[in-house]
């Protein structure tokens, strides 16, 4: 991947098609895309099994079950604006960084348009499920069952509106709002509008932009 940081800091000018090659060999190639419901297939799948689980294996109510699960929800709210502001938008000052945030984010800034990178590939995707279900069991235990499907279920409503938003012309319900706001983070001002499921959070961090 060739690239300055200069070029990096300007964005890229989006592209209504075509791909980019990121790595030489081709199974890493390979590895770095994914049919959309590759990934909200794992994630809703798993989740219903957690529930299960929840249900059938803890002592937990199904009152308290339902609050994890919504808490999830929420949670996974904020971590997308985290991630994508903080992360996925990483300043570029280095060389290194540049090519970090280029693989992670900007080449879906320069192709917006390829279907094939508009969400984790899934063999990153399940290291990253064990991690954080890891993580969340060592901070909540059993609670985790309940809480981490509404996080994952957070996470395929992401993915499906970020599928929705890039790959359809703009709808005729409610999610052409969505699809206006997140038009205005690629193609306006990539420094506004982290939000894709929502955009409370930037409304709440004041990084909204109409």
């Amino acid at each position: 991947m060739q690239g300055t940081v200069d070029n990096y800091k300007s964005h890229a000018r989006p592209k209504n098609s075509g791909t980019k090659q990121l790595f030489d060999n081709p199974i890493l190639e390979a590895l770095s895309r994914t049919h959309i419901m590759v990934p909200i297939s794992m994630w809703l799948t798993s989740s219903a099994f957690l529930l299960w689980y929840a249900l059938n294996y803890t002592d937990y109510s199904t009152g308290r079950i339902i609050a994890l699960f919504a808490a999830g929800l929420f949670v996974f709210s904020l971590f997308e604006y985290i991630l994508h502001r903080y992360l996925y938008h990483l300043e570029p000052t280095t060389p290194q960084r540049a090519k970090i945030q280029y693989t992670f984010h900007g080449v879906h800034h320069e192709y917006p348009k390829d279907k094939t990178r508009l969400a984790m590939p899934p063999a990153l995707a399940i290291i990253m499920w064990f991690v954080f279900f890891g993580m969340f069991f060592l901070i909540m235990g059993e609670s985790s069952y309940a809480f981490f499907p509404g996080f994952l279920v957070g996470y395929s409503g992401y993915l499906s509106v970020h599928f929705i938003v890039h790959a359809y012309p703009p709808p005729k319900n409610f999610f052409k709002q969505l699809w206006v706001n997140h038009s205005v983070h690629h193609y306006k001002n990539p420094d506004s509008n982290f939000g894709v499921s929502s955009p409370f959070w930037d409304y709440i961090f004041r990084s909204y932009q109409k």
